[in-house]
């Protein structure tokens, strides 16, 4: 901020300044600037470039808040099985030494993975940590993330979410961009660029060159990125002579969906984590049983 006022101070313009620093204002946010100070509305724009981005991050968060309680159940699930096979099941294989092959399979599967985690859980640890660590630096390639962008468009329910939530990102950014008199080719090069999922961007690519050739914004649309809809909102905001208030109606419509989208989700995600979870240990438990009575059978 400082180096943005030295750069005031000498007689410049704020574009000029915040192009200094590219890292932290991306190129949205500077054309918004600098279509403020070119129409002599900067403290307009300003506002509602604060207001574009308090809504973008209130959509990203409720994506958040709501993947915290099935995370958070994944992980007790996990260390709920991993305390059951290295410390609980232990427990009972001196019970069961005697029997030896006439153990039911469950028990003896369970007893020998309750050695394996007793005995060797430091060793998968490591061998989890790094396989984890090696995987996040292989998806910050280039190949790795556009596999899984590739592979999370095709999951059942997260891959129209996440279509819809990239489809109402880049409506919202050239629709408010188109709105402060930015000119549409940039808007649409602007606004493709906010796509973050690789594939949906690849389709935004031939985009600005289509406008450039002369076509309609609805006529470039790639039909395996926008729905109908979508085309069909567009095209009546070319024909009203509002496409950027059209354009700001369907990040609306998709910003609503994504949300009940993301409610039904979770409506479905927690119980299965709960009944995983408790089949596993139910597995477990039933395997210890199951040996006990065979104990039990022997006995008599």
């Amino acid at each position: 901020m400082e180096d943005i006022l030295t750069t005031l101070k000498s007689g410049r313009s704020l574009t000029v300044a915040l192009e200094q620093h590219g890292v932290v204002f991306s190129s949205f946010y500077i054309s918004m600037v600098r279509s403020g100070e070119a129409s002599g509305n900067l403290a307009g724009v300003l506002t509602e470039l604060a207001g574009y981005l308090e809504r973008s991050r209130a959509v990203r968060s409720t994506i958040v808040s709501a993947m915290v309680y099935p995370a958070i159940l994944a992980v007790v699930a996990s260390l709920s099985v991993a305390i059951m096979l290295g410390y609980v099941v232990p427990e009972f294989e001196s019970l069961f030494e005697e029997m030896g092959d006439g153990l039911p399979l469950l028990t003896a599967i369970i007893i020998s993975l309750g050695d394996v985690v007793a005995g060797w859980w430091w060793l998968m640890a490591i061998v989890i940590g790094g396989s984890v660590s090696l995987i996040r630096k292989w998806l910050a390639t280039p190949q790795g993330r556009n596999w899984l962008d590739v592979r999370a468009l095709t999951l059942p329910l997260a891959g129209p979410l996440i279509r819809k939530f990239e489809v109402s990102r880049f409506a919202r950014t050239m629709g408010t961009l188109l709105g402060n008199g930015v000119a549409i080719l940039k808007a649409a090069d602007i606004a493709s660029g906010t796509v973050g999922n690789t594939v949906l961007r690849h389709h935004l690519d031939n985009l600005a060159p289509a406008i450039k050739r002369g076509e309609r914004l609805s006529k470039s649309m790639d039909p395996e990125m926008f729905s109908p809809l979508a085309v069909q909102m567009v095209l009546v905001g070319e024909e009203s002579g509002r496409l950027d208030t059209m354009l700001l109606e369907l990040a609306q419509v998709y910003e609503a969906e994504v949300e009940a989208d993301v409610k039904r989700a979770l409506t479905l995600l927690e119980p299965a984590l709960i009944l995983g979870m408790g089949g596993l240990i139910a597995i477990i438990i039933m395997g210890i049983l199951m040996g006990i009575l065979s104990v039990n059978t022997m006995a008599f």
